[in-house]
């Protein structure tokens, strides 16, 4: 049986507008990282995986100003920041998880 895709097609820019917070390269490692709770850089960096520093700090930024993450300064350690995500980057988990599915089907 195959199911009809009007449901996407009736909703014109749902797609990109998604695609605009995750269809950069890392974006969705950064998010799946996050869901298990608050990061440092150095955490995020680690757990990612081969991300250059730059970019990762350049994803999160990217982030921030979506709305989807959130980043508080240690004030005890000068430049030492915790990411987390916002109830928006939260609202992202099915999707991830769907993608998630999706991948381990078909790799």
């Amino acid at each position: 049986m195959i199911s009809s895709n009007v449901g996407l097609k009736s909703r014109s820019g749902c797609i990109e507008a998604t695609m605009t917070v995750i269809g950069n390269k890392w974006t969705a490692l950064i998010l799946r990282d996050l869901f298990d709770g608050p990061k440092r850089f150095c955490q995020l960096e680690k757990s990612v995986g081969n991300i250059n520093p730059r970019t990762l700090s350049q994803r999160l930024d990217d982030l921030e100003a979506q709305g989807i993450i959130k980043r508080q300064c240690l004030a005890h350690q000068p430049h030492k920041n915790i990411y987390s995500l916002t109830k928006k980057g939260h609202d992202l988990l099915p999707t991830l998880e769907q993608m998630a599915v999706w991948g381990t089907k078909y790799a």
